[in-house]
């Protein structure tokens, strides 16, 4: 038969194990939340008429001619390209590391046109 002492000490064992499961479920939820924020931050800035408009600029340029890096910042400068490659570099990185989703990187800053 269970005494009062064995009750107490299953209890407090259920109890440790539920809180070490809420834990877990809760450090999985707030890493999601966490990606998120990260990413539609991301989107914010690149979806900013500014962006846009630089990389466009960007992509016209690059487009209009044969030009490599070195050849691009002699004739347009520096900044503009800067602008543009460290955002994705950054990107990049993330993806590197793990720390986003490449689905939905791909979902998000591509276009079927």
């Amino acid at each position: 038969m269970l005494d009062i002492p064995s009750i107490s000490a299953i209890v407090a064992a259920a109890g440790v194990l539920i809180g070490v499961v809420y834990y877990i479920l809760d450090m999985r939820h707030q890493r999601q939340v966490r990606q998120t924020d990260l990413i539609m931050r991301l989107y914010s800035r690149y979806g900013s008429e500014g962006f846009q408009k630089t990389q466009e600029k960007v992509n016209k340029r690059l487009r209009g001619e044969a030009l490599n890096f070195h050849a691009y910042v002699e004739k347009y400068g520096f900044g503009e390209w800067v602008a543009v490659g460290t955002f994705f570099e950054g990107i990049g990185i993330l993806l590197h590391r793990k720390l986003i989703d490449i689905g939905l990187i791909d979902d998000l800053f591509t276009s079927t046109s």
